[in-house]
């Protein structure tokens, strides 16, 4: 995983707008098969060549979840990282994810609520420059007065 800036915290009182984190990951096919064991998904259009073959996608894909999951890294790691409380997620699946696709998450501070330390996140994935999942994330930030 390569990542813009280190993991940790950014805290409520030092959250800017327009600030924005992401990696990238390389999706392998052990993320898939992980992926289906942890969530019982065992479609086979992610897991059976044969099948996924004969898909409108014309061949396996990753799991939606597992690359909206990457976001949540981002989140959870990054902006505004440890501590950080999920609210609500909006996404939309534009386009499928391959085995050893490369995947750019990213988010950027939207909104700003201080009194609440509540921060909304634009969210993206993209795989060679063409957003794959889009979508808007709401969450708690941490606060330096509660550590």
């Amino acid at each position: 995983m390569l990542d813009n800036l280190p993991r940790g915290t950014i805290c409520i009182e030092d959250i800017e707008m327009g600030m924005t984190r992401h990696l990238r990951k390389q999706v392998t096919d052990r993320d898939i098969e992980m992926f289906a064991e942890v969530s019982t998904d065992r479609n086979p259009v992610h897991l059976d060549d044969t099948y996924a073959h004969d898909t409108i996608f014309e061949g396996r894909i990753a799991h939606g979840m597992l690359t909206a999951g990457l976001i949540s890294a981002v989140i959870g790691e990054q902006l505004p990282g440890h501590g950080t409380i999920y609210l609500g997620q909006t996404l939309k699946f534009l386009g499928p994810v391959r085995p050893g696709d490369v995947v750019h998450a990213e988010v950027t501070v939207v909104d700003i609520d201080h009194a609440k330390r509540r921060v909304t996140l634009d969210c993206h994935c993209s795989v060679d420059g063409k957003k794959v999942v889009i979508g808007e994330a709401k969450v708690l930030a941490p606060s330096r007065k509660f550590d």
